[in-house]
């Protein structure tokens, strides 16, 4: 059996209630298009969901949308942003936890980690994770590189930092079984139709051929 998956990853859902970070307005999707898009990969083998950023949405809308259909999903954490207005706070991530939900790290500050000292990648990569475990009482393995942003620099210190599983932003098929993990970023444009040609897309498409070129350029520049 075949252990490619198309990850579909989501930022903010429903009505905006804080101001949007640069660039961020085309990453929140309309809660009716979200629990479409849910309704299309419900009992799909080869899709996972994602949430990045801990917006307060993952837990009022995200998770019950989940539950409803009995899906799980992974939500990816900024730690600095714990607590902060409209945004998840230590019971909310707890409450995700206890829900069967995979909590994973998303950084310390939302940075991009290409071009960071060392010292900053370990704030972003141990720090965060640190507290992350606190909160939850269990290791943390996973991690998703903010603004899909790495390259072989990083990927040598989230090794060495003991990740199990490293999420990007590059979009395409992913293989349960391989450490790096490419997402697809839903937009606000975004719907079910959208994500049904995504994963109907054969391994050997023009696209996706595209997309595994672009790849491997990151990995190795």
């Amino acid at each position: 059996m075949s252990d490619g998956v198309y990850i579909l990853n989501f930022h903010g859902i429903g009505r905006p209630i804080r101001n949007f970070w640069s660039g961020e307005e085309c990453v929140w999707i309309g809660r009716g298009e979200f629990e479409a898009v849910l309704d299309e990969v419900k009992g799909r083998e080869n899709a996972l969901v994602t949430f990045d950023d801990g917006n307060v949405s993952d837990v009022e809308i995200a998770l019950p949308a989940l539950q409803a259909r009995g899906m799980k999903a992974h939500f990816y954490i900024v730690s600095d942003f714990i607590g902060q207005k409209e945004f998840l706070s230590v019971n909310d991530i707890k409450t995700l936890q206890a829900s069967g939900m995979v909590i994973g790290n998303h950084g310390k500050r939302h940075r991009p980690w290409r071009g960071m000292a060392a010292g900053e990648l370990r704030e972003e990569l141990v720090e965060a994770r640190d507290r992350l475990e606190q909160i939850i009482a269990k290791p943390i393995r996973h991690a998703a590189c903010p603004y899909g942003e790495y390259d072989r620099r990083v990927l040598a210190h989230l090794r060495e930092s003991g990740y199990e599983r490293v999420y990007t932003s590059d979009g395409g098929r992913a293989h349960k079984s391989r450490w790096l993990q490419p997402r697809n970023s839903l937009r606000c444009h975004s719907n079910a139709e959208a994500v049904r040609r995504l994963l109907g897309e054969t391994r050997f498409s023009v696209r996706e051929l595209v997309r595994m070129c672009k790849r491997s350029i990151k990995r190795w520049r």
